[in-house]
């Protein structure tokens, strides 16, 4: 007990130097803090990681660009283990907007210096002359992006930040769509968490039985999650007829831990008649008068896949909220066509 109430000390002493040796712009004194911190990381208990979280989360505006990716991803940890979302995502999502930005640039500037292949986010893929060809910190804002995707996916885990987003969340989605189009370097962990949608209506016909339903969904990270649980809500409650997933393989989609297989129950198609995919997400379900409209078609041929939550770190569900009665599914069912 005295090892370990030691250990959680000189975590929260390495922080503390932290702070005082970046406050005093001291590069060398950070450096050797950071390596302390973790050096101590894995001693340190919950209540460490919640005080540390918010502490080092204000720290960002002020760390240099280069470290400040490793200190995003520090808060983010923190954050999983505990420590206030809310109050710490504001300054890493800052960050992230500078990072996003930074490796605009460094597109940008690869393709006006004589193009070719956009090395990968990694140090070791980028030599001098690579430095000298886009800048330094531009090179650095493409370099951390993935620290800052780990990080960002941290804060988005939260419904309350996700609430939160407002006005930033389109703003970062047209960044990262932006560098991913320009380097056609996938980030889409952090595309997919943007995308995520809470206390989301959704109208979903089963065209076989001509029977409607309206639902609404939170914190759903693909379309395979969503499928998993419409079988459970839809083939499981006993409004359809069809294989119902296991407790377990429901479980697993909304906050259990770990994977199970499962299999497909639907085809999954928008009123416009084109597939929406499993590999996709919910926001690709296409608006029809203010509300989601999602079609379910037999499935085409059997498909299996993991069930599970793509962000295991995301509690995800889907309720139902009441049946649609002959009339209103009919005047729904006019707004579809058939699948392409």
């Amino acid at each position: 007990m005295i090892f370990g109430r030691k250990g959680r000390e000189r975590f929260l002493e390495a922080v503390a130097g932290f702070e005082a040796a970046v406050r005093e712009r001291d590069g060398e004194r950070s450096q050797r803090a950071m390596q302390e911190i973790q050096q101590h990381y894995a001693k340190a208990g919950d209540g460490e990681f919640v005080q540390a979280g918010p502490r080092l989360a204000a720290l960002l505006p002020e760390v240099p660009l280069g470290p400040r990716g490793l200190v995003a991803v520090l808060v983010g940890a923190c954050v999983e283990r505990g420590a206030d979302a809310r109050a710490c995502a504001p300054y890493v999502f800052d960050g992230l907007g500078e990072a996003l930005g930074a490796a605009g640039e460094f597109c940008e500037r690869w393709a006006a210096t004589g193009g070719g292949e956009i090395p990968a986010p990694d140090p070791d893929a980028l030599d001098e002359a690579a430095l000298e060809r886009v800048g330094a910190d531009a090179a650095e804002g493409w370099l951390t992006l993935p620290q800052w995707e780990m990080a960002s996916v941290a804060m988005l885990n939260h419904a309350a930040v996700r609430a939160e987003l407002g006005d930033r969340r389109p703003r970062l989605l047209e960044a990262v769509r932006s560098v991913q189009e320009a380097s056609d370097h996938d980030f889409k962990c952090l595309y997919y968490a943007l995308l995520v949608l809470d206390d989301e209506p959704m109208v979903v016909l089963h065209r076989p039985t001509g029977t409607g339903y309206v639902l609404r969904m939170s914190g759903l990270g693909d379309n395979f999650q969503l499928h998993t649980l419409l079988a459970d809500v839809l083939v499981g409650g006993g409004h359809l007829p069809g294989h119902a997933p296991s407790a377990q393989e429901a479980a697993v989609c909304r906050d259990a831990a770990g994977q199970v297989p499962t299999t497909g129950s639907f085809n999954l198609v928008g009123p416009d008649g084109e597939w929406v995919w499993n590999e996709g997400t919910p926001a690709d379900i296409p608006v029809v008068d203010g509300v989601r409209l999602l079609v379910l078609d037999p499935p085409p041929y059997q498909r299996g896949w993991p069930a599970g939550r793509f962000f295991p770190g995301m509690t995800g569900d889907l309720v139902l909220e009441r049946v649609l009665d002959e009339a209103e599914t009919r005047g729904w069912l006019e707004q579809c066509v058939a699948a392409k």
